[in-house]
């Protein structure tokens, strides 16, 4: 008896992770200064996306950019500072910019930038997004779990009620899959991927600035592993390179890489600009795998109910930390992030659980 469904399910095409140098803003003097560099940034990309495309062929759908592509990461800024000079507003002008390229290219185009919230003033989010070829943002995925900057999670109860948890969890149902972003170094926790996995994601983008190595990093590891446990594509973008930062401009720089469903890395880019980090995404092929009983179908021999205690009677990172009693949102230094997590460290040994 054949258990494969018999109709033809999902399309064939092409991803690209382009690995585009990124030029920081972090030395501009003022907000009007920085936002010149990053619409250089933007007119860069049309150009890359264009011939990017010119190359790959009408076959080529997705395209995924690096994290923060347009800014680099904050440095010295205090938040409310950075929020004013590098965070995109929503319904901000970049955002048209990147619809008309994804709209000129007739490609969903996957990218990462930090954007402000009328909800959350003074704050701003690490925000994974999906523009579709009409030039719209369909997704937008706000980091949870980030070292030194906000998180939907430190405001969690009031995020919670204005987005619910769909929102937090946002999962694009395109014609080019099932699309979901997961941040740079959130490729380490497990649970962010299974989250958008519970939700039917198929495809992960995954834009990173990290250390490209002919050595396999943590980070590579965990590519493979989000590949493998989840039955999904792995598109990761790294930075070819940041440009007027303190550290070396290649502490963040190439091996872009797109691995499949059974975790085989399809291509690997080197150094610097390139789009050779190129593949084909065959979701005929995964959703194959994914209605096939057998031990390596991960995703349907999965047991939440018997973990789910475990989740909801351990607190490690508390929740709300940038809430005041009566719901208004604290504006904190740098050095909240690095005390909170002394703290949790702190309350762990205490308990005798590290």
């Amino acid at each position: 008896m054949n258990d494969q469904p018999s109709q033809v399910i999902g399309p064939v095409y092409q991803a690209v992770a382009l690995q585009l140098t990124v030029n920081s803003v972090n030395r501009c003097p003022d907000r009007a200064n920085a936002r010149e560099r990053m619409n250089a940034a933007l007119a860069h990309l049309a150009v890359k996306v264009r011939g990017t495309r010119n190359w790959a062929g009408p076959a080529l759908k997705l395209v995924v950019l690096p994290e923060y592509f347009l800014t680099s990461y904050p440095q010295e800024e205090t938040i409310a500072g950075w929020a004013d000079k590098a965070a995109l507003e929503p319904d901000g002008p970049e955002y048209t910019a990147m619809g008309r390229i994804a709209q000129d290219n007739g490609v969903f185009l996957a990218g990462n930038a930090y954007e402000t919230d009328r909800h959350f003033p003074g704050l701003y989010f690490q925000t994974c997004f999906v523009i579709d070829p009409a030039g719209k943002t369909i997704l937008r995925y706000r980091r949870i779990n980030s070292m030194f900057a906000p998180t939907p999670h430190d405001v969690w109860d009031k995020y919670l009620d204005i987005y619910g948890l769909e929102g937090v969890f946002p999962v694009a149902k395109t014609a080019i899959g099932n699309l979901a972003g997961i941040a740079s170094e959130e490729i380490m926790y497990p649970e962010i991927a299974r989250c958008f996995a519970m939700r039917g994601a198929e495809v992960f983008f995954h834009p990173t600035s990290e250390n490209g190595s002919i050595q396999q990093t943590f980070k590579d590891v965990a590519k493979l592993a989000r590949a493998i446990e989840n039955l999904a594509y792995v598109v990761s973008c790294n930075t070819g390179g940041l440009n007027d930062i303190d550290l070396p401009a290649d502490a963040g720089n190439g091996c872009s890489r797109i691995i499949d469903y059974r975790g085989t890395v399809l291509k690997v880019a080197g150094w610097g600009e390139t789009s050779n980090a190129l593949a084909e995404i065959d979701l005929h092929a995964l959703r194959r795998e994914r209605r096939k009983p057998g031990m390596n179908n991960f995703l349907s021999r999965q047991r939440f109910e018997a973990f789910a205690g475990s989740y909801a009677t351990h607190q490690i990172q508390p929740a709300n930390s940038l809430l005041n009693a009566d719901g208004s949102v604290k504006s904190p230094d740098r050095a909240h992030f690095a005390e909170a997590q002394r703290r949790t460290i702190k309350r762990l040994a205490d308990l005798g659980l590290i």
